[in-house]
């Protein structure tokens, strides 16, 4: 059997809700610290990743005119080759027992 529990009152319930209500808005501010914090971090990173590649994307910018010229002009040829073997088959059916016929 099992035995009884604690009789709970009004002041129990009542302070069982103020628990849970001061749970639920520390998990809250908890959660908004957190997403501050990856927002923040995120920014930092692009932002230092955007610094770094400021070289690079000069350099592609300059380089443009230059290949699209070479587009226009038609300089630039680009595929892709595939050898094929071209061979004849000779097929003939030999049942068993049929002499070989040239």
């Amino acid at each position: 059997m099992t035995q009884p529990g604690p009789a709970v009152g009004a002041l129990g319930k009542a302070i069982t809700f103020v628990a849970g209500a001061i749970v639920l808005a520390l998990g809250f501010m908890f959660s908004l610290v957190v997403i501050a914090v990856v927002l923040v971090a995120g920014a930092v990173a692009l932002a230092w990743f955007w610094w770094k590649t400021r070289a690079l994307r000069k350099a592609m910018r300059e380089q443009a005119p230059v290949w699209e010229k070479t587009r226009n002009d038609g300089q630039v040829i680009d595929g892709e080759a595939v050898v094929v073997e071209e061979f004849t088959v000779t097929r003939r059916n030999i049942l068993p027992g049929e002499p070989d016929k040239p």
